[in-house]
């Protein structure tokens, strides 16, 4: 544990002890005897030989309160005890798409895996945040809501599959629902990350609508858009098995872009693996960074060790002056 001290100066108070050291000296070398003489019972022999040591430690016990008591003037604390306000963390909710597309062969294995793993990662390196899980296609649903039980959201998270809900991109839908999640949140920083490969064909709600939504609740969105540039291969079930046929890549990059625009966050393209994990690292130092400017730090006072122990050095000079000095002045 690493301590410092509010007000340092105090600490020249130490000083003082170099004037009670050498006055207890002085003080001891006028009180040596010029002669001695051997006691008569071998046990009152032995309780004068231990009178002199017992009293030196009974000055350097004081010496020891002396300290302690000027170390608590000079107000100590603990470093690693700091409560940064950001350890409550940011409310994140992941709005993905899982629509039939999603399995296109662009990304290895495929964009949903792909997907999958890169978020996976990013969970991973922010323990302090409470994470939710949204999915989407043709409709959208909460697959797992805000939690800092990474590990049951990690689970959550890989059980998910194209095909589970009606196909489709209903990406409003799915901006909604990940809006619906986070709106009650109490965090200083509301963000959500809504990773789509297509463009909005379903639903009730328009994006730009959901848009406006998230920023009237200052929720910020980061929008990823994942896919080659020009065609992907798709699986494609034929009598003859599954077969890849190659497809355009369809994006609504414009309207990702408004979305980001409009509530403060950023569009970003990832065209491979890589890519995308280059998108989730720079949404990490982006949202770290933001968080930094309204660090407020605690720390803790460490003054209670200190005074315990001089507690207990004092209660042990009473003991030694009662049980062995009783006439030590």
């Amino acid at each position: 544990m690493k301590i410092f001290f509010a007000e340092p100066y105090n600490l020249f108070l130490l000083f003082i002890l170099i004037p009670v050291i050498v006055w207890y000296i002085l003080k001891i070398r006028k009180s040596e005897p010029s002669m001695s003489f051997s006691s008569i019972a071998g046990l009152m022999g032995m309780q004068d030989k231990m009178y002199p040591i017992i009293k030196h430690v009974v000055f350097a016990i004081r010496c020891l309160i002396l300290i302690l008591i000027i170390l608590i003037l000079a107000k100590p604390q603990s470093t690693n005890k700091f409560k940064n306000i950001s350890t409550e963390g940011i409310d994140i909710v992941m709005a993905l798409d899982i629509s039939g597309s999603m399995l296109a062969r662009d990304f290895s294995p495929d964009r949903l895996e792909a997907a999958k793993k890169v978020a996976a990662e990013f969970i991973n390196g922010r323990p302090n945040d409470r994470v939710g899980l949204v999915v989407f296609s043709g409709e959208s649903f909460t697959q797992c809501p805000l939690t800092t039980d990474h590990a049951a959201l990690l689970n959550l998270m890989n059980n998910i599959k194209s095909g589970i809900i009606e196909d489709g991109t209903a990406i409003g839908n799915g901006l909604t629902t990940a809006i619906s999640r986070i709106k009650e949140s109490k965090a200083i920083s509301k963000v959500i990350i809504l990773l789509t490969d297509g463009v909005n064909n379903r639903g009730s709600i328009s994006p730009l609508t959901a848009a406006e939504i998230a920023d009237t609740l200052n929720i910020r969105v980061y929008t990823i858009g994942v896919g080659s540039m020009g065609t992907a291969p798709y699986p494609v079930q034929t009598p003859y098995g599954i077969q890849f046929q190659n497809v355009p890549v369809e994006i609504d990059e414009a309207v990702l872009k408004q979305i980001s625009k409009k509530t403060g966050g950023k569009y970003f393209r990832a065209t491979n693996n890589n890519k995308l994990r280059e998108v989730y690292q720079e949404i990490d130092k982006m949202e770290k960074s933001k968080i930094e400017v309204s660090e407020v730090k605690r720390f803790e006072e460490e003054y209670k060790l200190f005074g315990f122990l001089a507690l207990i050095l004092l209660i042990s000079e009473l003991l030694i002056r009662l049980l062995y000095l009783r006439s030590i002045p």
